[in-house]
């Protein structure tokens, strides 16, 4: 099957591979793990993992899409041999797993935009019992409703006329409305303080393990590495775009915005904050709640002398966190349907049958709290494994042979040396064994019933859905890869 679609410009590649990266994870979670983790001494080694986990990665998805031109089950078929097509499925159905709870997540950010538009939001004084009373409602479902309608549109339309577009539009807006909010927050009094938190290592906490660990997983989550999404937008680049240079802006395109978005949150919370500002930064919860759709509020209603300007403020807030969530969104909704597609299936019922099932199976998470927590903790945690998956499959391809011949290919500016044969193929394993060692350590000394399944967030409930997804697709592995590479004559 030849390739039709393709983005339009290099630049139209890159706003959209951006809004991939850039999400709800580079506003509130990054704060929240900055907060937990010293502040600046947290940033040098999540610089550090830019450069040895998720440029690599990134460089690693766009070759593999590009010269595969197939989703990531055909991709790793033809990349690491056909046995290994269930590695490709594997992550397909993380990001999918993750699509349906964080369509969810993007109804919370439409939900509290309209809230402060209309000024609702501001007729409280509790911010917890107003977040209580919608989540304990059928409203979520209903914006997670909207949200997957939306984005089923947008990817029925195409590369150029549904993604593409509508990415140009949100991708530059969330930056102009960041931006926005940046000035406000740092010219705010005490925001200095803020800032110096910010930017202020010390040296005894960087000696911590952990400070290095959460950073390697901030940059696993935020930027968009491994999740199998930048290897699906790349099956639509041109022929003579560069790989290696496409990675290196996405990479430090989303690390700075997250930058931006930190300055932003800690210098409005030193300036306003009227109690410990890092409890209060610090608030855990499913999807992080307690800082964004609590603490936050609270600071907007008190921005300003101006209860119109606390309003203004509040709004282009949730409404850049709608835009951030709603482009990562698309990107994971396009995914799920570029697999279809190469199962056979036209567009339209591809989208129809990856909508519904986002739908139907988002449900219990928009209901339940619990449930969308326990899932965010099993398939963000799985990342990791395909992050390691997409490393496999380059070493069985030849790491070497896949740099030079595809990575410095037709279209490469920027030639990669031979130090990505390293990282590839040593840094990467040893960072995915040493994050999932440390993830069943923790696991078992924070949960004496660490194996039991039924928890929500312990090593037992990812193990048992893991080892289910995994026995699934490999008995299945014959029959989705001859489909799939059959069908695209390949």
């Amino acid at each position: 099957m030849k390739q039709q679609e393709f983005f339009s410009s290099r630049w139209a590649l890159i706003i959209a591979t951006i809004g991939i990266a850039v999400g709800t994870g580079n506003i509130w979670r990054f704060s929240r793990i900055v907060a937990q983790n010293g502040g600046g001494s947290f940033l040098i080694p999540w610089v550090i993992f830019l450069l040895i986990w998720s440029v690599p990665l990134i460089i690693a998805e766009f070759a593999i899409g590009k010269s595969s031109r197939m989703g990531p089950v055909g991709a790793f078929a033809k990349t690491g041999g056909r046995k290994f097509g269930w590695m490709g499925a594997f992550v397909v159905f993380v990001s999918t797993a993750i699509m349906f709870y964080y369509s969810v997540v993007t109804g919370w950010c439409l939900r509290y935009f309209f809230s402060s538009v209309s000024g609702d939001l501001f007729q409280t004084t509790n911010y917890l019992d107003y977040w209580n009373r919608f989540a304990g409602t059928y409203q979520p479902l209903l914006f997670h409703f909207i949200s997957i309608s939306f984005v089923a549109f947008v990817v029925m339309k195409g590369i150029t006329k549904g993604i593409e577009k509508v990415t140009k539009f949100m991708v530059p807006s969330l930056i102009v409305i960041l931006l926005i909010l940046f000035v406000r927050a740092v010219t705010l009094p005490n925001a200095i303080e803020g800032i110096k938190y910010f930017f202020t290592p010390d040296l005894n906490v960087m000696l911590d393990y952990k400070v290095w660990l959460n950073a390697l997983t901030q940059n696993a989550w935020d930027t968009g590495a491994g999740w199998g999404l930048i290897l699906t937008y790349a099956i639509y680049m041109r022929k003579k775009e560069d790989i290696s240079l496409n990675a290196a802006l996405i990479g430090f395109g989303n690390n700075s915005i997250s930058i931006l978005a930190g300055i932003t949150i800690f210098s409005t919370v030193f300036a306003l904050s009227s109690v410990d500002a890092m409890n209060q930064i610090s608030q855990s919860g499913p999807a992080n709640t307690g800082l964004t759709f609590i603490y936050l509020p609270l600071l907007f209603s008190k921005i300003s002398g101006s209860s119109a300007l606390n309003l203004f403020f509040a709004s282009i807030f949730f409404l850049g966190l709608f835009f951030a969530a709603f482009t990562s969104l698309i990107s994971m909704v396009e995914l799920s349907t570029r697999t279809l597609i190469d199962f056979g299936l036209k567009r339209k019922r591809a989208i129809a049958i990856v909508a519904s099932l986002g739908f139907l199976l988002g449900i219990p998470s928009a209901i339940d709290l619990k449930f969308l927590a326990n899932q965010d903790w099993v398939w963000g945690v799985g990342l990791i494994l395909s992050g390691a998956f997409i490393a496999f499959v380059l070493w069985r391809y030849g790491i070497d042979k896949f740099r030079r011949e595809i990575i410095n290919g037709p279209g490469s500016d920027i030639k990669i040396g031979k130090w990505y044969n390293y990282v590839i193929g040593i840094l990467i394993p040893v960072q995915v064994v040493i994050l999932i060692l440390w993830w069943l350590i923790s696991s078992v000394s924070w949960d004496p019933e660490w194996w039991n399944p039924f928890h929500a967030e312990n090593a037992g409930t990812a193990i048992f859905q893991w080892a289910i997804v995994l026995t699934v697709l490999i008995a299945a592995n014959k029959y989705i890869v001859n489909k799939t590479l059959n069908n695209n004559n390949t």
